[in-house]
């Protein structure tokens, strides 16, 4: 069996894969990052990249490897690097977001990222071809990394069989279509059954409200040994992209492998229960040009709560952690949201609700080291009904149960799967629906949870848990490096 992976757009990857700790090495890079210029789309771009790479390098790891990248900015912004799906358990240092685990690299400055990879197993490189023989399986990992959209993954002709879905194992699950959100990635078995010629393979999106988005479709070639290069290659029959229903068949589908490698069981009590509900919303808007309304621009809350990433008040949500600082965030996150409505009903905003306008603010859900939390993520349609992939960072999650309309304990806690539920870092909670997530808080430190749809999180559809220190060294955060950027 062959490994490949399909990848519509990144910056740099990491290819893990399970071997024996006996041979754990450090791996070392360096990453360059700077503005480089090139044709794209037929005019001329310029984009951001590591070592003036497009796609950007590859790290290649194994289990119990120590990763070790040198970031020396050379662009003109302030940056960082989050690693998607690494848990940093231990390394909260290397985690990424900007002002919550560290300030920023400036321009012109470096920082060090280090971290264990520990019951992990991911990759993130890119191909457009794929060159296969009659009769084989492979193993595809396809990974969205879009800023803004979900999509389709389709290959004419052929279907899969679903291994894992971010970096967790499920039990085989087959269908001809893959549906992925920003930050999503799932592990396929693909068998080359077809006669032989060429297929194409599409990224399509999946479009779950009438925002306007890039509506192109990406294309790769699956070529069979011995087709012919004059042949055109055979189209998929891709979904409308507006099916939720298939969307959701998929989601919902996926579940645990039970037993299997790094498989963790349900927590069954609970210490932490949240209702937290989230959408997009309003702020107000005195600006000339930029207002979404009159008087008023987009904005976006976590239970009435729009959150603001600590600019200018001189530590990381981390740091100020570390050392006790305050200032910088403060423990109030609620709950539950101040009132209740009808959440996936839009609202009539024009009138000034003030359901819409949730105060700016930077606050954390403080919860003690391995307490589990129960969450019901509740999406919301003040403005507008939409499919959101939520990511937690730091904790991976079993997904219990997901459904559409307002969540309702009494009917849908029945459904609950505690038997072998699917193991997430990003949940896309279903359009005008909900989903119910739990985890165990044992990686004590400031985590974030956002909107992985890029635009959402600026506007402040977010938050962050403060797991408290445990009660060893291991179990506690530990000092941060001397070089740590400065806010």
């Amino acid at each position: 069996m062959k490994r490949f992976v399909f990848c519509p757009a990144w910056a740099f990857a990491l290819l893990l894969a399970s071997f024996s700790l006996a041979s754990a090495v450090v791996v070392e890079h360096t990453f360059n990052v700077e503005e480089i210029s090139l044709q794209r789309l037929c005019r001329p771009q310029v984009i951001t990249a590591v070592n003036r790479r497009v796609p950007g390098p590859t790290i290649n790891v194994r289990e119990g490897d120590t990763v070790v990248v040198h970031v020396v900015n050379k662009s003109p912004y302030n940056l960082t690097l989050h690693w998607h799906g690494i848990l940093q358990l231990g390394t909260q240092w290397s985690d990424g977001p900007e002002y919550v685990t560290q300030c920023p690299i400036p321009s012109g400055g470096n920082y060090t990222y280090q971290f264990h990879i520990t019951e992990q197993e991911e990759t993130t490189p890119e191909t457009y071809k794929l060159n296969v023989k009659r009769g084989k399986t492979y193993l595809l990992r396809i990974i969205n990394a879009a800023l803004n959209e979900q999509h389709f993954f389709k290959i004419a002709n052929h279907s899969f069989t679903v291994v894992a879905v971010d970096a967790a194992y499920t039990k085989q699950y087959h269908t001809d279509v893959l549906v992925l959100a920003p930050g999503h990635t799932v592990d396929v078995l693909f068998t080359a059954n077809q006669k032989i010629g060429s297929y194409y393979m599409a990224f399509t999106p999946y479009r779950s409200s009438d925002v306007g988005i890039n509506n192109s479709t990406t294309r790769g070639v699956v070529v069979y040994e011995g087709a012919s290069s004059l042949a055109k290659p055979v189209d998929p029959n891709l979904p409308d992209p507006f099916d939720t229903p298939t969307a959701h068949k998929f989601y919902t589908n996926i579940t645990g492998l039970v037993g299997g490698p790094h498989w963790v069981p349900v927590p069954r009590k609970v210490d932490e229960h949240m209702f937290i509900t989230f959408g997009i919303g309003l702020d107000h808007c005195n600006e000339v040009a930029g207002c979404a309304l009159p008087n008023s621009k987009l904005s976006a809350s976590m239970n009435n709560e729009s959150f603001v990433l600590p600019r200018g008040r001189g530590f990381s949500m981390l740091e100020a952690f570390y050392g006790n600082i305050s200032g910088v965030y403060t423990r109030n996150f609620p709950n539950r949201p101040p009132f209740e409505f009808n959440y996936t009903e839009p609202l009539s905003i024009l009138n000034g609700d003030p359901i819409a306008f949730a105060p700016k603010s930077t606050k954390v859900k403080t919860v003690k080291f391995n307490s589990t939390i129960q969450i019901v993520l509740q999406n919301t349609a003040i403005l507008a009904a939409e499919n959101h992939p939520i990511h937690i960072h730091g904790f991976n999650f079993h997904v219990l149960a997901q459904g559409f309309g307002n969540y309702n304990a009494t009917r849908d806690e029945p459904k609950f799967n505690l038997v072998n539920p699917q193991i997430r870092n990003t949940i896309a909670v279903p359009v005008a629906g909900w989903a119910v997530i739990r985890f165990q808080a044992n990686n004590p430190g400031i985590w974030l949870m956002h909107c992985h749809l890029e635009t959402h999180l600026p506007w402040g559809l977010g938050m962050a848990f403060e797991v408290e220190n445990g009660p060893t060294p291991s179990t506690r955060v530990p000092p941060p490096p001397a070089y740590l950027p400065k806010c």
